[in-house]
């Protein structure tokens, strides 16, 4: 398990390691551990960059630091740097990312990308070999190695939670609530759809047309129909089991619509519902009735 490099309040992780190897993936990962994310700081800012915390920042700061290559004279000055903090009571930690050539080279031509050590005739084989021996210092000194090459994407971002999350605890989930009426379109942001025009209008009810979901003479009559107990427990027991699943492959957010003709009545007392019961600490809910004064 990794030992955070911390002073006072602050904590650092510089995130290093070979193009290609999936640092971008990482960072992201760690971002939603509730680290302060920089990509590719150059290092001569990285002295700075650990001070401000110490000065402006009351509560516990996580700041994730990706240098590499890209980054003029990163490899010459990097050990000075770091030498230079660490006698200053700075100990930052390190997470090296490798992966083996055959994969290096099958990520740059799936993403076209070309490679930072290349040299003019683009020979992908070769800039990787000297990144490779350029950074065997870095990877020598490091804290943690995590071999990326056969990770994908979601598992990358597994291990560096699995790595981190005592250290960080995972934000909560985002779910987000939408509710819409069928014949004003679906919402585009949506991840997953349910229609609740099985169960009765209340709009065919003179009394209730002219309200919404929310008021309690709409909500007695939608969950007074002989279906919407079973229905309700159902949806709600499928998010229970699938929001954890989303969460673990890596989603931070979810947005769940939830659709009846008009998005006035039926959905609006649905979703209302379904909020209160799935509110907790393991989600941040937002619920949003977007046609509500049109149905």
């Amino acid at each position: 398990m990794p030992t955070t490099t911390q002073r006072g309040n602050a904590r650092f992780v510089v995130l290093t390691g070979l193009s290609g190897s999936g640092k971008s993936t990482a960072l992201k990962a760690l971002e939603d551990l509730g680290f302060y994310a920089v990509d590719n700081l150059p290092v001569e800012l990285l002295p700075a960059f650990v001070n401000l915390p110490l000065e402006y920042v009351g509560e516990p700061f996580k700041a994730a630091l990706v240098m590499d290559v890209r980054a003029p004279r990163f490899v010459e000055a990097f050990p000075r740097i770091f030498q230079e903090l660490s006698e200053r009571g700075f100990e930052l930690e390190i997470l090296f990312l490798e992966a083996g050539d055959e994969a290096l080279m099958r990520r740059f031509s799936q993403t076209r990308r070309q490679h930072p050590l290349a040299d003019e005739g683009g020979n992908l084989q070769e800039g990787i070999k000297r990144e490779r021996r350029l950074l065997e210092p870095f990877r020598r000194r490091a804290t943690q190695i995590v071999d990326t090459s056969r990770f994908t994407v979601h598992e990358l971002r597994q291990e560096v939670t699995r790595l981190y999350s005592r250290l960080a605890p995972p934000a909560a989930m985002q779910v987000n609530f939408i509710t819409f009426g069928f014949k004003y379109g679906l919402p585009p942001e949506s991840d997953l759809v349910m229609d609740v025009r099985f169960l009765a209008n209340p709009y065919f009810v003179d009394e209730l047309r002219s309200l919404d979901g929310r008021d309690p003479a709409v909500v007695d009559y939608v969950f007074k129909q002989e279906n919407t107990g079973a229905f309700l427990s159902r949806f709600k027991e499928l998010l229970a089991y699938l929001l954890p699943l989303y969460h673990q492959e890596g989603k931070s957010q979810l947005t769940v619509s939830v659709g009846c003709t008009g998005g006035k009545h039926r959905s609006v007392s649905v979703v209302e519902w379904l909020a209160r019961e799935l509110a907790g600490p393991g989600y941040r809910l937002t619920v949003r009735h977007r046609d509500i004064s049109l149905g």
